[in-house]
């Protein structure tokens, strides 16, 4: 059996603590000039959305899709999550949230890979047809008491339920809930905070 190499251990250490610095830099200095205690924006401009403040970091799950199969543990890191919670029968309300979040992610044009959407259907679930016609990008979850650590952590927001508010979450690719908007926002404001977020960060 070979000796350990003291100075080659050193060296291998060095070697990973560069590449994390290298990976999660990007991220954590776009976070601290966006949203830190200095207050800087760039043009002057503020986040559209509901700033969750201190972000909050998301459980790694495994839910069932609503087809057949279940998500990956880490299906909301890697990249930037819009997420919406609604009713699977998916009325109105559901289908404008659902149209303005594809139409977002269109609007980014090269980043759009950068971003995924995340429908999570709770009661009857789902028009599939529609689902597959309109949003075949679309990850539909079927909400199950497992999803409860999630929804937990979403915040209620003037005493409505995060389930019933029609919020669309915003959560960045290390898995943090970071900001929402609430039903019927703008779909322009969300397009330019993601445009934003995504020229400041080369993460996700």
């Amino acid at each position: 059996m070979s000796e350990r190499n003291p100075d080659r251990d050193r060296r291998q250490r060095r070697l990973l603590v560069g590449l994390a610095v290298l990976f999660f830099a990007p991220l954590a200095m776009s976070f601290y000039l966006y949203y830190g205690s200095g207050g800087w924006r760039p043009g002057g401009h503020v986040n559209k959305g509901d700033l969750i403040d201190p972000a909050r970091p998301l459980p790694s799950l495994a839910l069932p899709l609503a087809e057949s199969g279940s998500t990956d543990p880490g299906f909301l890191r890697r990249k930037w999550t819009l997420l919406y919670w609604g009713a699977g029968a998916c009325g109105e309300r559901c289908r404008t949230s659902l149209y303005d979040t594809r139409q977002v992610r269109l609007a980014l044009n090269r980043d759009r890979d950068r971003v995924q959407r995340v429908f999570m259907a709770s009661g009857e679930c789902c028009d599939s047809q529609f689902l597959r016609e309109q949003h075949p990008d679309l990850i539909t979850i079927r909400v199950t008491p497992a999803a409860e650590p999630l929804l937990k952590l979403l915040p209620s927001i003037g005493g409505v339920s995060p389930q019933n508010a029609g919020r669309v979450y915003l959560i960045d690719p290390l898995g943090n809930l970071m900001m929402s908007y609430a039903a019927g926002a703008k779909p322009k404001g969300m397009l330019e905070d993601l445009k934003r977020l995504l020229g400041l960060s080369s993460v996700g």
